[in-house]
């Protein structure tokens, strides 16, 4: 969450870090008043709440804490076996506390939270931003970070307690969030009565770094383009069974989809152990051609979003080597860093748990609850390390900054498309790589988030389809 601006007024007191005091959600418990017993109420009789907490593993209490910046008065939860009990205390109960400015725990608490209030995650990645500019300007890190205190926005206490219990608070939040403001209206989805998609396996040479691999693919569409979407980093191509079913999408496409090698339902590669996965540019933009030559596919554009994003940014870079026609680059920008950070391959913390956690919050609350518990169960169902080798391409390995002004549009239209909602790649940091591509064209998706083709396909494939129609009359 971004520091909303502030007026200060002459009857405003302000604490020594800067913290609106006289602000009505500087005092979170009594801010939230009944919505705290609602809260507990409900969480009493919450599935997923007892999901996540029922094992016989957890022998002792753990309590953690939520807080405005600079208040003591904390919502307490404490955590046994099938249990989480929520209720007003002191901050110095709890094993951590997550804080942020009273200003953005009340947008946090609308009934429909603007981007990217929708998710405490987004505190956390606008955190290492801040510190990675901080440090490029050359600010101490240190004292950046106590700036960062002072802005209300940290995490407290035991950090490897944070990760551990990152399914549970993400849950509890919600249900202090629908118990004060109601739940988020979410958009209708209809049931599907049938599905269209046909997979296969295929052996693909992916090159040096992975060699020969046993890929999984699938296939639906009966129009005249070809079109092979790709998955983000650490899931699958079951991203896009919305899409591939979609009638208007398979009225005027040929729709192919695969997972990467080790990924989803594809097998592991040469020299694989679990835990060595990684990525980098020359190897996925290497499969992608491979994949495309092995089934003759013709002339296809080449959709992907977040690290499928950057790719189909490479991917236009080197449109001859894939023998893409043009590129749909979702939620993609010419560069992207952030200090990394190993719970998503800790020998200390289940990544299953903590992977699906720390995108969760990157997807649209108005998108449908399936569709947001489709992404969270294929993020929990990669292998070990997966997501974290797919991500040394993501932050840092893939660099395109210097060569956005060498594609050739002409030959590959650039049609880039970003949800509103995302907090990790935003929609201006896709217009401003779409501003050094001659002839590129951006669109930022109302109501979506990081993940658009799985949140909600009946709005996507709007997107997409006008996309593709632009990418046909540019390259004709």
């Amino acid at each position: 969450m971004p520091r909303p601006k502030r007026q200060k007024t002459s009857d405003t007191a302000m604490d020594s870090n800067g913290t609106s005091t006289s602000h009505p959600w500087a005092d979170l418990p009594t801010q939230l008043g009944d919505a705290l017993n609602k809260a507990n109420k409900a969480a009493e009789n919450d599935g997923q709440l007892s999901a996540f907490t029922t094992s016989n593993a957890i022998d002792a209490p753990a309590t953690f804490g939520i807080i405005g910046a600079g208040s003591d008065n904390a919502v307490l939860v404490t955590v046994t076996n099938g249990k989480a009990d929520i209720k007003a205390g002191k901050a110095g109960k709890a094993l951590f506390t997550l804080s942020a400015l009273p200003e953005q725990w009340q947008e946090f608490f609308k009934q429909t939270p603007v981007a990217p209030y929708q998710s405490y995650w987004g505190v956390r990645r606008l955190l290492d931003r801040m510190r990675k500019e901080a440090l490029a300007d050359g600010v101490d890190e240190q004292m950046f970070g106590m700036n960062i205190k002072q802005e209300g926005i940290s995490v407290a206490g035991d950090q490897d307690a944070f990760a551990h219990w990152t399914h549970v608070w993400r849950r509890v939040l919600e249900l202090l969030h629908d118990a004060y403001a109601g739940e988020t209206p979410v958009d209708d989805q209809a049931d599907p009565e049938e599905d269209c998609i046909v997979g296969r396996y295929a052996y693909v040479n992916a090159g040096p770094l992975w060699g020969k691999c046993k890929i999984f693919y699938e296939q639906s569409g009966e129009g005249s383009q070809d079109i092979v979407f790709l998955h983000t980093a650490g899931s699958d191509s079951r991203q896009y069974h919305g899409v591939m079913n979609d009638p208007r999408a398979r009225e005027k496409l040929r729709m192919t989809a695969f997972d990467l090698p080790a990924h989803g339902r594809s097998f592991p590669y040469e020299g694989y152990h679990p835990g060595n996965h990684t990525n980098t540019e020359d190897a996925y933009v290497g499969c992608i051609a491979a994949f495309v030559k092995k089934l003759g596919l013709d002339k296809p554009i080449i959709c992907g979003a977040s690290m499928a994003g950057q790719i189909s940014l490479a991917c236009a870079v080197r449109a001859e080597e894939v023998g893409c026609s043009g590129t749909i680059p979702l939620q993609g920008s010419d560069y992207l860093t952030m200090d990394r950070q190993w719970y998503d391959r800790s020998p200390y913390v289940n990544q299953s748990l903590f992977n699906p956690e720390w995108i969760y919050g990157m997807m649209s609350p108005t998108a449908p609850l399936a569709n947001r518990q489709l992404i969270w169960h294929l993020y929990s169902a990669q292998a070990y390390g997966i997501f974290h080798g797919d991500l040394d391409m993501y932050f840092g390995g893939w660099d395109g900054r210097d060569r956005m002004k060498n594609i050739d549009t002409k030959k590959c239209p650039v049609y880039m498309l970003t949800g509103e909602y995302d907090w990790s790649n935003t929609p201006a940091m896709s217009q401003a790589t779409c501003d050094k591509i001659p002839g590129g064209k951006h669109q930022a998706m109302k109501g979506l988030g990081h993940f658009p083709a799985t949140e909600n396909p009946k709005v996507f494939v709007g997107y997409l389809l006008e996309a593709v129609e632009h990418i046909q009359k540019a390259g004709a």
